[in-house]
């Protein structure tokens, strides 16, 4: 029989052990840090029932599901982590406690044409708030602080998180007389940084039989600029002509003012009238966060406020506000720009355990010992050559290699070898310990990510 030959298919993402540390790393500090805000993991099925997946399907979505049947049933791979979140509380309602904060960091799949950096399979990284009838607007100045707060954790330092709101933005529509358009328009806007202002101009006038006086107020507009206070004091001046309008820019400067002091400084968030965020799914603040350096490559981050998460499948009023991070996009982007840390620790322990007798006791001893420390601990079981055991510990990149010859066990103690200073040092195993310990204190500290 020919062998099979081994390939892994477009538009999946596949990692290298030392990528794959990185990668979790990157993971790991999200999740550490919804829970800091005390938001609850939830995981939910990859498949579920078409119906329920595709309540709200149509369009693009529907194209790019995956989609499938296994006996009667009709079933598909969850497209986001938003609409199994809106199924949970729904039918949870009962058992959860609101407002309900989750965090989800998980696969979801769309069947859209692979090209590079931008996958089939991959992983979001969410959090939501869900509120019973209300939700106070302080929450929606809470999630800057979140996403300021996971992206410096992760070594990043210069993005700005961009913010607006949809009632701002549909109180001036109102005011040109262009509700019905409200939505395309906005679409259109958001594009901006992606195709300039001609061709918004072009498609507002041309494809939107907007008439050319009301498009140059639309591009004045989204085109006021300054710091925070600024852009708010001249948003003033449109204030009494429109009340969803004022509702936005109330809701706007609120958001604005709680932002210092949850931690946020200025000069990573700006009042950003340009972004809408395509989805008519949001109401009311919006967020886009971008490297500055990078704009082109645009939002790794990104969310809003909504008024019903769960309106498909209950009567309930649901409102929300929530967040999401292309993980896997996220990982791909950083890695090509070389803001990964090649210099993180990858090895998979703290310390190789080297036995150089036939007689594994002692090696598994201090392993057992050393793991109680909740410490990482791999013993080398395989019967190789010195050399060839220190070449495997150097490839991996242990920090420390702890050898138990016959002198050693005789003396009831372990020569450790720091493998990057070349020290050898000859110690009892609580020794071992505090020493290992001060490298994982030092390793603790380390980010994924480093600024280039």
């Amino acid at each position: 029989m020919a062998n099979v030959r081994p390939h892994t298919l477009s538009g999946f993402m596949e990692l290298l052990p030392k990528q794959q540390v990185l990668f979790n790393r990157i993971m790991n500090t999200l999740q550490e840090t919804y829970e800091l805000y005390g938001f609850t993991p939830l995981d939910t099925p990859l498949i579920e029932a078409s119906e329920v997946l595709l309540a709200k399907g149509g369009g693009e979505t529907e194209k790019q599901i995956y989609r499938f049947t296994k006996g009667d049933s009709d079933l598909s791979l969850r497209f986001d982590l938003t609409v199994p979140l809106a199924k949970y509380v729904a039918l949870n309602y009962g058992q959860l406690t609101f407002p309900f904060r989750r965090y989800q960091i998980g696969k979801v799949y769309r069947g859209e044409r692979s090209q590079r950096g931008r996958f089939r399979e991959f992983y979001q990284a969410d959090i939501d708030i869900i509120g019973d009838g209300t939700l106070d607007i302080a929450n929606e100045a809470e999630i800057p602080s979140i996403i300021y707060r996971a992206f410096t954790a992760l070594g990043l330092k210069r993005f700005c998180i961009c913010v607006n709101n949809r009632k701002l933005l549909n109180g001036f529509y109102a005011m040109l007389g262009l509700t019905e358009k409200a939505g395309e328009i906005m679409r259109t806007v958001d594009k901006l940084d992606k195709i300039g202002a001609e061709k918004v101009q072009a498609i507002l006038t041309d494809d939107l039989g907007i008439a050319q006086e009301k498009t140059l107020e639309i591009l004045d507009f989204i085109s006021i600029n300054g710091s925070n206070q600024e852009v708010l004091s001249a948003l003033e001046g449109y204030r009494g002509r429109d009340e969803t309008f004022d509702q936005g820019l109330d809701e706007l400067g609120a958001v604005v003012k709680n932002l210092a002091a949850f931690g946020v400084p200025e000069s990573h968030f700006a009042v950003d009238l340009a972004i809408a965020r395509g989805l008519d799914y949001y109401t009311g603040t919006v967020y886009e966060t971008t490297m500055l350096d990078h704009p082109e490559i645009g939002s790794i981050c990104s969310g809003g406020r909504y008024d019903n998460l769960a309106e498909y499948y209950t009567d309930k009023q649901l409102p929300g506000v929530g967040i999401s991070i292309g993980l896997t996009r996220l990982f791909f982007v950083l890695e090509d720009q070389g803001y990964l840390n090649e210099n993180l620790t990858t090895a998979p322990a703290d310390v190789l355990i080297l036995p150089m007798t036939d007689d594994l006791g002692p090696a598994i001893e201090l392993a057992t010992y050393l793991r109680s420390w909740r410490l990482q601990a791999q013993v080398y079981t395989e019967q190789k050559k010195f050399k060839q055991k220190m070449a495997y510990a150097n490839k991996l990149g242990f920090q420390y290699v702890a050898i138990l010859g016959e002198d050693e066990i005789k003396q009831g103690k372990i020569s450790l070898k720091d493998m990057d200073s070349g020290e050898q040092l000859l110690l009892t195993k609580e020794e071992v310990k505090s020493e290992i310990f001060i490298h994982t204190d030092l390793k603790s500290g380390e980010k994924p990510i480093r600024e280039v």
